[in-house]
């Protein structure tokens, strides 16, 4: 197949304020390739395929297609030039169908749903989809969701397709299928960026991976001449340790023992439904499960923010009394001298102040701990300054509001400012969410040591690659139930895989 340039981008730079999003980047975008745009949070990755869609227009440098200049002012210009972008957060309307989102907002087209099922048909036949154009959005699974995203911008005569994170919220099984139909679009001479930080997934799947670091472009090598290793250099720009160790820790006893636990929300849907684990001191527990199966559920019941409806939540002591948590506020919680970390997933929302700076927020923990109407700023400020320079937060300064920085700058705070004080339990949602390769391995180590010094950590997470490696158990959940808790010593990917869309699995019995 002959293999030819579809797009290149020649000194493209874009800034926002005084920061530099993209820097001279020179880039080629071949037909019938998969080309993996690979870099650390913040290299301009997702900047720089805005300006393909047409989000953004880039400050200077030229764009060319087919070898000729093009301008991209619009998502509208981008589809006409047949380029389309399957973002993180799907653009679509949960109570239409497949077929009516598919051919929202195309002035030409005429409301014909038959000949629109048509056209989907032959689209799914041809690359191996599988969609129903009658299904209502709502009913369909995250993957399926994504699926429409994808014949969405083929339905539009897209022949440059570019895929921002396509496999976070994939099973290692969804992930194959995807990848799959890559391979078919390719074979029909596409022009695939993928965008992702999976060092696995971009070895198994693309042709050539190119490399931003800190806004500029670092280089494109061939697939097959690269390692997982050499990636993470070139991205870094020095060696780093790709290795997570696991110590077994001396003393392991049960620290949460969780029963019987069933939380309903606002509309009477059970988020969880009679779940029993228990969580042990000197043990890191993963926590699996497609995006929504319950995880978010759970970590806020057991911190006293989500309202439970039955069940048992028992913390026990360091001499073996015990405390119920289920009726009990988080200050309540606290009250009664149990020590508990809490890395949620909304950073914002509920992790941090936005408008305040480092040292504010890291006293958010501990001014309830003064006798005076003053606040002590002293440990704080150490702490803040501790955090910014262990993790490298960018920032100008520890007062500078938290809400301005980059989402894995947000991140580092909040995981910073929560394993501090060593709590005897840390719930962490999504601790590495954003963050880059480097900071990602700094805060596995942190999460090791926290076990290591007798804490039972709770790891939400979702790369089944990472779950395996740090974690000594794991706990799946899926449709809100526990369908099963394996040793991640012994288990698979392909096992986790399936347990995270079997309701039910192994009866949540352990294996």
């Amino acid at each position: 197949m002959q293999t030819n340039c579809a797009i290149e981008l020649k000194n493209i730079r874009k800034t926002f304020g005084s920061i530099v999003a993209n820097d001279e980047i020179n880039l080629q975008i071949n037909k019938g390739e998969i080309l993996c745009l690979l870099g650390e949070n913040g290299s301009g990755k997702t900047t720089l395929m805005n300006m393909l869609s047409g989000i953004y227009q880039p400050d200077s440098g030229e764009i060319f297609k087919d070898g000729n200049p093009v301008s991209i002012r619009s998502p509208r210009d981008a589809y006409a030039l047949g380029i389309g972008m399957i973002h993180q957060h799907y653009h679509l309307v949960d109570v239409f169908t497949a077929a009516q989102n598919i051919i929202l907002g195309m002035e030409d087209q005429k409301l014909d749903l038959g000949a629109v099922n048509d056209k989907v048909k032959e689209i799914c036949d041809k690359y191996g989809f599988h969609v129903d154009p009658k299904k209502k959005i709502y009913d369909m699974s995250v993957s399926q969701k994504q699926t429409i995203e994808i014949v969405k911008v083929l339905y539009r005569g897209a022949e440059i397709l570019i895929l921002d994170e396509p496999t976070a919220v994939l099973t290692p099984q969804e992930t194959d299928k995807l990848f799959a139909v890559l391979r078919n679009m390719k074979k029909d001479n596409k022009a695939i960026v993928l965008i992702t930080h999976k060092l696995a997934e971009v070895l198994a799947v693309s042709d050539k991976v190119a490399i931003l670091r800190k806004g500029k472009y670092i280089g494109t090598v061939n697939t097959k001449d690269a390692t997982a290793q050499s990636l993470t250099d070139m991205m870094v720009g020095r060696a780093v340790k790709l290795n997570i160790d696991r110590p077994v820790y001396d003393n392991i006893h049960d620290k949460l023992v969780i029963k019987n636990l069933t939380v309903v929300d606002n509309e009477g849907i059970n988020r969880l439904d009679n779940v029993t684990f228990t969580a042990k001191a000197g043990e890191i527990l993963g926590v699996a499960g497609i995006a929504g199966s319950g995880q978010r559920e759970l970590l806020e019941s057991i911190t006293g923010l989500y309202p439970i409806k039955d069940g048992s939540i028992m913390f026990v002591n360091e001499d073996g009394s015990t405390n119920e948590l289920v009726g009990k506020t988080p200050m309540q919680i606290r009250q009664a001298g149990v020590g508990m970390g809490f890395v949620p997933e909304d950073r914002l929302g509920m992790g941090l102040v936005g408008s305040m700076g480092m040292t504010s927020n890291m006293m958010l923990r501990s001014w309830r701990n003064g006798k005076s109407i003053f606040f002590n700023k002293k440990s704080p400020e150490s702490l803040a300054n501790k955090v910014w320079q262990d993790l490298e937060v960018v920032t100008p300064s520890t007062e500078f509001p938290v809400r301005r920085m980059s989402g894995g700058n947000i991140q580092k705070v909040l995981v910073g400012r929560e394993i501090a004080s060593s709590p005897p339990v840390l719930l962490t949602a999504y601790a590495v969410r954003g963050l880059d390769i480097n900071t990602s391995y700094a805060i596995y180590n942190l999460l090791t040591e926290q076990k290591m010094r007798g804490s039972a950590v709770m790891y939400v997470g979702e790369e089944l690659d990472v779950l395996l490696e740090l974690c000594d158990r794991i706990l799946v959940l899926c449709g809100g139930k526990v369908s099963g808790i394996v040793d991640a010593r012994k288990t698979t990917k392909e096992e986790i895989g399936l347990l995270m869309t079997t309701v039910g699995g192994h009866e949540g019995g352990e294996k």
